[in-house]
């Protein structure tokens, strides 16, 4: 099983490359963890989507630290990687999009693979939900979304932007992408509407478990989308919107899978010292080795 990391992103409101932050005892970054749990649910092959920049960098980091029996690849989103036929005029600075940095790994991924952000922390229970999902479902049409509880998904500094998962059942029906959610007044509400949330909603982190047959989808997406302009200079292809349209038009079936874990993530620079915490407790009760690897090979 395969599990590909999005390390793609610039961290505006953090402020630095937040997936290049040692947030664990021994200076681990937080996507380590996260493929420290993979492992040990069954996945292995690692793709890690980054800056071309990071790719040396990213890759020696990791293949002198994990297994010799797990692959790994490390894959730059370029500007420049478009379906075949395509282009774009004008300037263009930041990376197209989640969609796109999971198009970037479409030579290298064959069979089923879940896509994480590589800044967020998602428990231990959520790689074992996502490799049984997997295991247990073989319909190329069929996609699942790790879901976690609404207010365990907040900041304590800021408001954040949350995809608030609509379903019948356990079959995903939209996800509605929320802007400003926050806690106010005791309660927790979307600063942008107005709208008041109970808490216990299930909400999309960006953990999907997907098939192959999804590059295909966002290729087309990406060369309808360069067919408009105004998407050049600041518009991005989003996974969910790709995966939603699927849905709506009857090409896929989304399972929501409840996590059975916490989440958290660095949104803002003060989340760092709650994070670097969580990790350290967690290590302290035997969740995780210290160092996390055996051994680094040198």
């Amino acid at each position: 099983m395969t599990l590909l990391l999005m390390a793609a992103g610039r961290g505006s409101r953090y402020g630095k490359l937040k997936q290049f932050d040692g947030l664990g005892p021994n200076e681990e970054f937080l996507m380590e963890f996260s493929i420290y749990d993979a492992l040990e649910s069954g996945f292995d092959h690692i793709v890690v989507i980054t800056q071309k920049d990071n790719v040396a960098f990213l890759r020696d980091h990791l293949s002198i630290r994990l297994p010799a029996s797990v692959k790994l690849d490390v894959i730059a989103q370029e500007l420049s990687d478009l379906p075949e036929g395509s282009a774009y005029q004008g300037e263009r600075q930041k990376p197209w999009g989640t969609a796109h940095a999971v198009w970037s790994a479409r030579n290298v991924i064959k069979t089923p693979f879940a896509v994480i952000n590589a800044d967020d922390y998602y428990g231990k229970a959520a790689y074992r939900n996502a490799a049984e999902f997997i295991a247990k479902n073989e319909d190329n049409d069929r996609y699942g979304l790790m879901a976690y509880t609404l207010s365990d998904t907040l900041s304590e500094h800021g408001s954040v932007s949350r995809g608030v998962c609509e379903r019948d059942g356990d079959a995903l029906v939209s996800v509605v992408e929320t802007i400003k959610i926050t806690r106010q007044n005791g309660g927790i509400v979307d600063l942008e509407t107005g709208k008041a949330f109970v808490g216990d909603e299930l909400v999309s982190m960006n953990f999907w478990v997907c098939r192959p047959s999804i590059f295909s989808q966002i290729e087309e997406d990406i060369r309808e989308f360069l067919k408009d302009e105004e998407n050049i200079t600041g518009s991005e292809v989003y996974l969910p919107f790709v995966i939603q349209a699927m849905l709506q038009e009857n090409k896929t079936a989304v399972d929501v899978i409840p996590s059975d874990s916490k989440w958290f993530g660095i949104t803002y620079a003060d989340d760092k010292e709650k994070a670097m915490d969580q990790l350290l407790d967690m290590t302290n009760n035997g969740g995780y080795k210290a160092p996390l690897w055996n051994s680094v090979k040198s």
